[in-house]
Parts: structure tokens; C-alpha cells; sequence
């Protein structure tokens, strides 16, 4: 087993081109896990980033590089975009990058805005999404929550994100500063209802405003204004809530960008913050309106201090070590079943033949009971040295080991599943098995 995952975010690629890529993504993990390309797969798309988890079946020389081609190839069929250009754009990672990797993106590390929370969230829906579709191997399942278990470790132990900075915050604070009058007495309209229009409705009301509409082009804006309050506004209704809103705010991501010839006349702010854009830029040029978009949050994002960023990513590198370190000692579980089995097939061995020239005995009784104590009192130390290799990262030397000298055929440490842990004693009739890897 190896996992992999390939990136594409605000950090290094345009946002229309992690737009396009994020529309091609969607439905690949369901098909490269179907069609037995991948063992499992996560998708985490957000507002400015698209990164794709996969999990590789093997360890073949070679067979990560091709699922990578295979997933962009994939990607590309639905976005329109060369697979070519797909594999080039999205950075990859693989092995002991792919937990670092992430444990500093659940981190708020990797974010337009540092340290913000709502990555976190995010990351977790992505897991429960691809729990529910059935692509979540149990690999992935563990790196995951290893994410979400060091991302509470930097909350908890850092200053990072304790001011509560996000992408919504800064978009609300920059249309704050140029938007007359105070969020008490502004009218907001907010388009979409999924997690960011939620996170929008939440922040404005920290901030006073009370007068908020919702528009869904799907329809669900009745819905959404049951549980978060605010008032539903129909497609019939939209250009009569255009003309009241000081505050237009885009949190959808529709099929097709609001033409700038839809917006009635007057002084009023557009926020949008869809990756695939809500509103035409065009909307820009109009009279007496203001755009703010996702990059012009990234540029104003203001930057954390050095000494909390410096403290979460020496929990996110230890963490990545922790999670390599477990997987290893997971990984090696195997041998030591194998290793156990080995010995006490020869011990079984020996006792049949004990018993074939002597037959049932006390005798016999007390000699097997001496034996089976010695060969566990033999196996102990191969066993401790097992755990601290792994640890150590030399699990392969001690496999390499077990083959050379035992003739063992056992997977390496990356390839193995999780196995079962091996008991301290055994009768004579239990023999030991492996659990089924996955």
C-alpha cells in the first residue's frame, strides 16, 4: 500500500484553473475505486484548493506514477483541460509526504488566510463524504483522523488562528471599509447555502447586520433560512433584493456567473468568494461598485505571527512522524504473526513426534508445557526488536532478515494490513492468523 495525493491550490495555480480542475475531480474517486485503480480515495475541494487522496493497491515499481496519470487523465475527461497539463499543474505527493502534507493543510498552514478554522471542517466532510460513497479505504480513514487529531493539537497548544481570522472574516472586514454606513443599518444579500453562505450568515450577525437575504438558484434558500434565520428571496424576487442590497455576497459557485448587466444602478459591494465565481468581473467596471474577490482576500489576509506558525509546524512534523511511525508498527505486525507461526509449526512438529514414540503421557504433558515456554521466552526479544526497528524506520531490515533466515515470504511494512496483534501465549491446537489486510 502507498498513498498519494495531488494538489492543486491558490498557492501555486490560478483560481479558474482550481475551479475547472475541482469540476473534473468530481466523481473520480467513486469510478477510480469501482474500476480497482485505487483502493480507496478522498476528495477535499474548497474555495481555493483541490487535492485529491488516493490510495495505490501495490507497491509495483512504477504503479504510483501511473494512478497519478490515471486520476488526471480522469480529471481531465471532465474538465476539458489536457491530462498532460492536469499531471503538470497539480503538485504530488507520495509515501511519508502525503500525512505531512496534510496535517499542515488541516493546520490552517497551507490557507489563503493562516490559520484559519474552516479548513478543519472541511477536511472532515471530505472524509464523511467519501465514508458515505464507499471510497474511504481504512488507510485513509486512519490518515485523516490523524489530520484532524493533530489539527486540535495545534488549536490547543499554538496562538494560531486564536484570533478568528477566515476567509469570511477578511472578505467582511475589507467590505466594511468601503461600504458606507455600519452593519447594523446595511442590507446583505447572500447567494448560496452550503457551508461558507452558513459561515457568511454567522459573521454577519457577529457583526450586527440583521437585515440578510438568501438566494439559492437551487431552490433551497427556503430551507436554509428555516434553520439559520434570514429571509428567502425566489428568482422572481432577486432583482427587487439587487436593488436593496448595500452588500451582495456570492457563496455558491453557480453553473454560470451573474452577467455585470444584472446589477440594477447605485453604490453597492460584491463579495465573491465561489471558487467557480458568482458574479462576472466585469462586474467591476460598473458605477459605484465595488468587487472583492478570493484574491483580493489572499492579498489582504493579514500574516500570523512567526513564533505560532513556527510552533504548529513542529507539532505538524511530529505528528507526520508519529503517523509513520504507527504505520510501520502496524506494517510489522505481520512479520511477527509470520515469525510466531513459523516457530510454532516446528514446535508442533517436535511434539508429534514426542508424543508418536511415547504416546499420551504426564510426561509428555510437562515437556510440552517446558517447550511452549521456551519458545515464547525465544520469541521475546525478536519481538521488542521488531517494535523498535519499526520505530526506528528499518522495519525492512528485520524482514529482510526473517526471509533470509527463516525463508519468510512477508509484505513491507507499507504494503501490509493491519494484522492482527499476536497474543502472549497460544495452546497447542491455536495456530495464529493474520487479520485480512484493510
Amino acid at each position: 500500500m502507498v498513498l498519494f495525493c495531488l494538489v492543486a491550490s491558490h498557492r501555486s495555480v490560478d483560481l479558474n484553473t482550481v475551479a475547472r480542475l475541482s469540476t473534473g475531480a468530481l466523481g473520480v474517486a467513486e469510478d477510480a475505486v469501482s474500476t480497482g485503480a485505487l483502493a480507496g480515495a478522498v476528495t477535499l475541494s474548497t474555495c481555493n484548493r483541490l487535492e485529491f487522496y488516493g490510495e495505490v493497491p501495490g507497491e509495483a515499481p512504477g504503479l504510483v506514477h501511473r494512478a497519478q496519470q490515471d486520476v488526471a487523465q480522469r480529471i481531465s475527461e471532465r474538465c476539458g483541460l489536457d491530462a498532460g497539463f492536469v499531471l503538470e499543474t497539480m503538485d504530488a505527493h507520495e509515501g511519508e509526504g502525503v500525512p505531512r502534507h496534510l496535517f499542515t493543510v488541516v493546520s490552517g498552514l497551507e490557507s489563503a488566510v493562516v490559520g484559519e478554522r474552516e479548513i478543519t471542517g472541511q477536511v472532515r466532510r471530505a472524509l464523511n463524504q467519501s465514508r458515505q460513497s464507499g471510497t474511504a479505504s481504512p488507510h485513509l480513514v486512519q490518515l485523516f483522523e490523524a489530520a484532524a487529531r493533530t489539527a486540535r493539537e495545534v488549536g490547543t497548544r499554538t496562538a494560531l488562528g486564536e484570533r478568528g481570522r477566515s476567509i469570511v472574516s477578511v472578505a467582511l472586514d475589507l467590505a466594511d471599509d468601503i461600504t458606507p454606513g455600519q452593519w447594523p443599518r446595511r442590507r446583505a444579500l447572500v447567494f448560496g447555502t452550503g457551508a461558507y453562505a452558513g459561515a457568511t450568515m454567522a459573521a454577519l450577525r457577529d457583526r450586527g447586520c440583521a437585515d440578510i437575504e438568501v438566494y439559492s438558484g437551487s431552490g433551497r434558500a427556503q430551507q436554509f433560512t428555516d434553520q439559520r434565520g434570514g429571509s428567502p428571496v425566489t428568482q422572481v424576487e432577486l432583482p427587487a433584493a439587487l436593488r436593496r442590497a448595500d452588500v451582495v455576497i456570492g457563496c455558491s459557485g453557480g453553473s454560470a456567473p451573474m452577467p455585470a448587466d444584472v446589477f440594477p444602478e447605485g453604490p453597492r459591494t460584491v463579495v465573491d468568494l465561489a471558487l467557480a465565481r458568482d458574479f462576472d468581473p466585469a462586474v467591476a467596471d460598473l458605477p459605484e461598485v465595488e468587487l472583492i474577490t478570493l484574491e483580493s482576500v489572499r492579498v489582504a489576509a493579514p500574516e500570523e505571527t512567526l513564533e505560532s506558525v513556527s510552533a504548529a509546524r513542529e507539532i505538524v512534523d511530529h505528528a507526520a512522524q508519529r503517523f509513520e511511525a504507527a504505520r510501520s508498527a502496524r506494517g510489522m505486525d505481520e512479520a511477527i504473526v509470520a515469525l510466531r507461526k513459523h516457530t510454532m509449526s516446528v514446535l508442533d512438529a517436535e511434539l508429534k513426534k514426542v508424543r508418536t514414540h511415547h504416546g499420551c503421557t504426564g510426561a509428555e504433558e510437562q515437556i510440552e508445557l517446558a517447550m511452549r515456554r521456551m519458545v515464547r521466552s525465544l520469541l521475546h526479544t525478536p519481538t521488542v526488536r521488531a517494535r523498535q526497528l519499526a520505530a526506528e524506520g528499518r522495519a525492512d531490515e528485520y524482514i529482510t532478515g526473517l526471509e533470509a533466515l527463516y525463508g519468510l515470504e512477508v509484505g513491507s511494512p507499507s504494503t501490509a494490513g493491519e494484522a492482527q496483534e499476536p497474543p502472549a501465549e497460544r495452546s497447542s491446537s491455536d495456530t495464529p492468523r493474520p487479520r485480512a489486510a484493510g
